[in-house]
């Protein structure tokens, strides 16, 4: 296996241990889960009190992992292109899926309005024009795989196109483009400060795309978020992200922690993401997309080999064959 293959079945299953280790604490706070848990140290099962996760087996994946694949595979399917209307229809269809089978994981609230509109007859260019949550950064690993983050505009139409329909915003945009980017340069063989560096530059570029909304910068709260961290004892540091940088689905809270845990963690995959599932609120997603990233660094081999064994089994998990797919899009640097 080489380096690049690697690194992307790094990307795809880190996301997945990410949003798997905190599918159980999910939207509870983290007062909560040291009340039930004390420290959340491997794979849960969603607890009977929680809304959204209860009954759901231990290492079973959420949305973040459900929805990243729906957009690898679309990818795939036309070649390196996302269609806004096809991206629509399948998100749509996924969430009709889930509620067949009675789960309460469904659609989050920005991809929900946007998808309803395009329901009602409103133009794909239009509907996503208020998002602002995490949807679109949390299932934008593939196109992180699938495209270099250099030349950062080019790799930018690519993340646009993958927020259109749902996330056509300045702060939707620019928090794609740090996770995709972050990805990318750990594809390209960079260190977790490469994946930072990556990560903001994209932002702050990515933020000049979408519909003006009113919000903190993202790429400001990025490099604020991890140097609110940086050598901390574990514990204190949740607590910072916590009060100060907050697990919402809002983007400006949710990115950042999730690079905030990363840096704690120091790059380590299974570490960030057991830091991300004892913070409560959108931890799943905070999960998956540090996993994302940690795992682009590390590689697959970086990942515990039992945990790896967990998704495959527990969710009929088989990512080898969406990595080389993706990889396959992604153009040769000599070019």
């Amino acid at each position: 296996m080489n380096h690049q293959h690697d690194r992307a079945l790094g990307a795809l299953y880190g996301l997945a241990m990410g949003d798997a280790l905190g599918m159980p604490t999910q939207i509870m706070s983290r007062r909560s889960i040291v009340a039930r848990y004390g420290t959340v140290t491997g794979f849960e099962p969603g607890p009977p009190e929680n809304p959204v996760s209860a009954g759901m087996p231990a290492g079973a994946v959420t949305d973040d992992t459900d929805q990243a694949v729906i957009v690898g595979r679309l990818l795939i399917e036309s070649d390196g292109r996302i269609d806004p209307l096809r991206l629509a229809h399948e998100l749509l269809e996924w969430e009709r899926d889930m509620k067949a089978k009675g789960s309460f994981d469904l659609l989050g609230p920005s991809t929900k309005a946007a998808l309803e509109a395009v329901s009602r007859g409103v133009p794909p260019e239009e509907a996503g024009k208020s998002g602002t949550t995490n949807g679109a950064a949390m299932r934008i690993t593939p196109v992180g795989v699938a495209f270099s983050h250099t030349p950062l505009e080019r790799f930018l139409d690519q993340v646009a196109a993958a927020c259109q329909v749902t996330h056509d915003t300045t702060i939707g945009v620019a928090s794609a483009a740090a996770v995709a980017a972050a990805v990318s340069r750990g594809i390209d063989g960079g260190g977790l400060e490469d994946a930072f560096a990556a990560a903001i530059t994209a932002a702050a570029a990515g933020a000049k795309r979408g519909h003006w909304v009113a919000g903190a910068d993202i790429a400001a709260r990025i490099g604020w978020a991890v140097d609110l961290v940086r050598g901390l004892p574990e514990q204190q540091a949740l607590d910072r992200v916590c009060d100060l940088v907050g697990t919402s689905v809002a983007s400006q809270e949710s990115v950042p922690a999730a690079f905030a845990v990363l840096a704690v963690a120091e790059g380590d995959p299974w570490r960030a993401c057991l830091l991300a599932a004892n913070l409560g609120g959108d931890c799943d997603t905070i999960g998956a997309i540090a996993g994302a990233i940690a795992g682009a660094v590390s590689g697959a081999s970086g990942l515990p080999a039992e945990a790896l064994a967990t998704l495959r089994s527990v969710n009929g998990l088989d990512l080898e064959p969406l990595a080389t797919a993706l990889l396959a899009l992604r153009p040769d640097p000599a070019e």
